[in-house]
């Protein structure tokens, strides 16, 4: 186990990334911003903005690996978690652009029979609901309570999990709401979303995605891992905090930090699994935004918003869903998002509504000792995207 402990903060500028001078104000109120982070728990945090006109600014704080006191590599690669979703909806929305199929399928119209059985009916969820997150269908992971403790996450990591097993798990449960009837965030809807596009198109989701997405984009430090439990590249370690016995919904009572970086990523599949790098993740985001990935009506369909929970709304007040993508006020008018989480790692984001700027940022953690009011990432975004 390794206690995390110390801080580390420094601002330089690599090869290709704006000198003082230019955007210097920009990147001193990143800076901060990153350094405030660690007192929440972060071990290490490392933030990239695509400002336009070839610059970018990089600001990184803390350890990447707390032992040997050095900090996230510039170039790290990260599990970006549900920013996955992303990379799916955008692929099975290019397939709705050429006619393979229709937002209003129902999902037993490609997956008969799959969604059944304790009250959830998959004649009467639609392909949009899925991406939407009004389903209605429970989460999946409310099936596996090992994922939530160390002695179950030490024990099953590097188990293998297909999205056949993790949608059968969810129809153990009663749906939580009907169809279209509210919001509410679930990892199932895209697990069923990638077996969609398998469906469709004959190929796992992974090679739709690869081909559609990552390689057209030249994102080529972008890994769909499946059962691959490694990271590769430069990377952090990616350090994980578990419940204690006396834990609360307020006090967590958090254990000491574990290495969580190797797992076994499958259990988050469409809805989760895919490694990438800041520089990455903003070329997607600005491409997306600015129509290089979908067709208009497709994107104008991604960018269809509704209101998300309470609960959600508690971390980004005023934020709406699209379709795998979510719309977020800020001080400048408002950005796109899809933030992501899974063990040892966060990633936040954002990208102007313009596509022309768009900023990424990575913990090597997602448990924090601490949470502010809102998500703990807000204002290291909207002074990224809104300074300078």
């Amino acid at each position: 186990m390794i206690a995390i402990t110390g801080a580390f903060a420094v601002a330089v500028a690599a090869p290709g990334v704006a000198q003082a001078g230019t955007g210097s104000s920009t990147r001193a109120e990143m800076q901060r911003d990153a350094d405030r982070l660690l007192a929440y728990g972060a071990p290490g945090v490392l933030a990239e903005l695509d400002a336009g006109h070839g610059t970018t600014i990089r600001v990184r704080s803390g350890y990447g690996n707390v032992e040997r006191r050095t900090p996230v590599p510039w170039d790290a690669r990260f599990r970006i978690g549900s920013f996955t979703k992303t990379f799916v909806s955008a692929t099975l929305l290019q397939l709705v652009g050429e006619g393979k199929l229709a937002l209003d399928d129902t999902v037993d119209r490609w997956l008969p029979g799959v969604v059944s059985g304790n009250g959830n009916d998959g004649t009467k969820i639609t392909v949009r609901q899925l991406l939407q997150h009004t389903s209605g269908l429970t989460d999946y992971l409310a099936g596996m309570p090992w994922l939530f403790t160390q002695e179950g996450f030490e024990q099953h990591r590097y188990d293998s999990l297909t999205a056949e097993q993790a949608v059968a798990t969810a129809m153990t449960f009663p749906p939580q709401f009907a169809p279209g009837a509210k919001w509410e965030y679930s990892n199932t809807n895209y697990m069923l979303a990638g077996l969609i596009i398998t469906a469709v198109t004959g190929h796992d989701w992974r090679t739709e995605v690869r081909n559609r997405i990552v390689r057209p984009l030249g994102l080529r430090d972008t890994y769909i891992p499946g059962n691959n439990p490694d990271i590769p590249g430069p990377h952090a370690v990616g350090y994980e905090r578990f419940p204690g016995p006396d834990a609360t919904q307020d006090d967590p009572d958090f254990g000491p930090a574990i290495d969580a970086t190797r797992l076994n990523p499958t259990w988050g599949g469409a809805a989760g699994e895919i490694i990438s790098t800041a520089a990455d993740g903003n070329r997607f985001l600005k491409a997306l935004v600015t129509g290089r990935v979908l067709k208009p009506a497709q994107l104008a369909e991604m960018q269809r918003t509704v209101p998300t929970s309470p609960e959600f709304q508690t971390n980004w007040p005023g934020s709406r869903y699209g379709l795998g993508l979510m719309f977020v006020p800020n001080s400048c008018g408002g950005e796109w998002a899809h933030g992501g989480d899974i063990m040892g790692f966060r990633t936040r984001n954002g990208v102007s509504v313009d596509g022309k700027r768009s900023v990424i940022v990575s913990f090597n953690t997602d448990s924090f000792v601490s949470q502010p009011p809102v998500d703990l990432a807000t204002d290291l975004i909207d002074d990224a995207l809104c300074g300078n």
